[in-house]
């Protein structure tokens, strides 16, 4: 990688785009090159599953501030980015063990773009390989039919004997980014916890949408978030949705408070909730 002097620039002038990168099937072509800017979070969305122990970013421990892996998303946050001529790698593994295995891209500044979602996909596949996945697809939605409901929960491992517990989350008083939050609730299983808050956007806000969560625990070790979702795409002024949080399988005392925040897309709305025992 090029060295040169981090760059700290204020991004709030720049563009925000969302783009689609290919992967390039030979070490031959040129390496795709993705636009960040610091304390602006970017989405990558994979076109399959990717081995989140397998990711990895130049710099991960010293220039971002968010490095946050799902089974078919990251998120990056640079504390600082590149510098001019400066190329940060990034490195993740697919899951499925199609070609081509990686997806390596490259992580540079630009002085008046930055990419908020980029779609990372690999070259098209053969009529043969889409007829297979197809059907594996329609394997697996079949099976998903077959077993819905508390069934389905049972046979996909979602539950087991340990139940379920649930209690409220104390919610925060006052606004935070033209947001409150209404009202909380907290699930627990054996393989997983969820974080149900209902949040209105007030009246005279900008459409929100969350695009990332961070769970923390009161002595500062992160919780894996496993998906953030909203029962409606956006929420326009005035309209009030649920967002659920579901993490990995607690490790944590049910006593604990921890520390969720809620992040939209662009990461300039923020919600924090201090105290949710899960």
């Amino acid at each position: 990688m090029s060295p040169a002097t981090p760059s700290a620039a204020e991004p709030s002038t720049r563009e925000r785009q969302e783009r689609q990168i290919v992967i390039p099937s030979s070490p031959d072509e040129p390496v795709p090159e993705v636009r960040v800017a610091a304390n602006t979070l970017t989405l990558f969305r994979f076109d399959a599953p990717i081995d989140r122990a397998s990711v990895e970013v130049e710099g991960r421990t010293t220039r971002f501030r968010v490095v946050d892996v799902g089974d078919r998303t990251l998120i990056l946050e640079p504390a600082v980015e590149p510098g001019s001529g400066e190329k940060l790698g990034v490195r993740v593994r697919y899951r499925d063990g199609a070609t081509p295995a990686y997806a390596t891209f490259s992580l540079v500044s630009h002085s008046t773009q930055v990419d908020k979602e980029v779609e990372v996909v690999r070259r098209p596949r053969s009529v043969e390989a889409l007829e297979a996945m197809l059907a594996e697809k329609e394997a697996a939605l079949a099976a998903l039919q077959g077993a819905s409901g508390p069934a389905g929960l049972v046979f996909f491992g979602r539950l087991d004997l340990k139940g379920v517990q649930a209690q409220r989350i104390e919610v925060p008083l006052g606004t935070q980014g033209g947001l409150n939050v209404v009202t909380g609730e907290a699930y627990r299983a054996g393989t997983w916890a969820l974080a149900v808050v209902r949040v209105l956007n007030l009246p005279g806000q900008k459409p929100w949408e969350p695009g990332a969560a961070r769970l923390t625990r009161p002595d500062g070790t992160p919780v894996k978030v496993r998906s953030v979702d909203m029962d409606r795409a956006l929420l326009g002024p005035g309209e009030e949705g649920l967002v659920a949080v579901e993490t990995e399988s607690p490790f944590w005392k049910v006593s604990e408070a921890l520390r969720l925040e809620l992040l939209d897309k662009s990461g300039s709305r923020r919600l924090l909730i201090s105290e949710v025992k899960l």
